[in-house]
């Protein structure tokens, strides 16, 4: 005999079939989406703890539905349904770890475009005054 939980598999379950059937991969996923492979594993084990939350945990539903060719708003319909609560908390604290918080690399690229642009600004400047 058959559990109800088998004859209807949750969320998660339901999305890591899905996505297997039409030969799609997290890393497909997370290469168009920009969301990482471990918030997508994550929403396949029901780990919502691992979402950052509200919007953000629907967004990541919905570009993993638009991804896997599922109805975007079915998907992000089924998802509240099965988490109504805990998908309007704010954030968690994986939020900026999944939402993809700046690189090194972003980080330091920013940086030396401050410095260049503070030293072009200061070239600038002393033209301008050798001018006068």
């Amino acid at each position: 005999m058959a559990t109800n939980e088998q004859a209807t598999p949750d969320f998660g379950v339901r999305m890591r079939h899905l996505r297997e059937e039409r030969g799609v991969t997290l890393r497909q996923i997370a290469d168009v989406t920009r969301i990482s492979i471990s918030a997508l594993e994550a929403l396949e084990r029901n780990d919502i703890s691992r979402l950052p939350g509200g919007i953000f945990s629907r967004a990541f539903v919905r570009s993993y539905a638009i991804e896997v060719g599922l109805d975007p708003e079915e998907t992000v319909l089924a998802f509240l349904a099965q988490f109504p609560h805990d998908t309007v908390i704010a954030g968690s604290p994986h939020a900026a770890e999944l939402q993809g918080a700046p690189s090194a690399a972003r980080r330091g690229r920013s940086f030396w475009i401050v410095v260049i642009l503070l030293v072009l600004g200061g070239i600038v400047l002393i033209a301008l005054g050798a001018l006068r």
